[in-house]
């Protein structure tokens, strides 16, 4: 049996039992289940938390491995209904950084080639790539670290220049001013 449905559809009912059922769906994603709580808008703040705790009962060990495969849906769905200050949010991230170094070692993996660390997240909107999957430390990789690089080289000589040249501007300028007035 198929849901056939994004979970950020589903009514407050509809988690419960989509949830009791998980093992008779072959689509059931708990990534996906997990997402959807911090999107869903059909739900208020008590309701979404009553998911979480209730989705806690059935996949704990699944949501704890969140950390190390999706940090921000980790946190977005641990923080639901909560007020955060930046040293909070900080104080956050540095745990879940330390966590997962602690369990990449623990469990003997030296790579991060799953999750979000698998895919091409160039800062640039209009990047081709993005989202692509990618092994870590491939040039596909390494090129958006470098494009990043490059282009901020770039721009720095091109304001390197238009100082240079800011004085000609003025010049010309001046010159235009001259003629027009004689």
């Amino acid at each position: 049996m198929k849901i056939d449905r994004k979970f950020n559809t589903f009514t407050f009912k509809e988690y419960f039992d989509c949830i009791e059922n998980h093992k008779k769906y072959t689509d059931f994603n708990t990534l996906g289940l997990y997402r959807s709580l911090t999107e869903n808008e059909k739900l208020n703040t008590e309701q979404k938390i009553e998911v979480r705790e209730y989705a806690h009962s059935f996949f704990k060990k699944q949501f704890d491995f969140l950390q190390i495969k999706d940090p921000e849906t980790y946190i977005g769905v641990s923080t639901i209904g909560q007020e955060l200050t930046e040293g909070d949010t900080h104080q956050m991230w540095v745990d879940l950084w330390s966590y997962q170094e602690k369990t990449l070692k623990d469990k003997r993996i030296k790579h991060r080639n799953f999750g979000v660390y698998s895919k091409h997240n160039c800062p640039y909107e209009d990047c081709r790539f993005n989202g692509m999957m990618v092994r870590q430390g491939s040039g596909l990789a390494e090129r958006s670290l470098r494009g990043a690089n490059y282009y901020g080289k770039w721009k720095a000589g091109e304001l390197k220049s238009e100082r240079k040249n800011s004085g000609k501007i003025i010049q010309k300028e001046i010159n235009l001013e001259d003629t027009e007035n004689l």
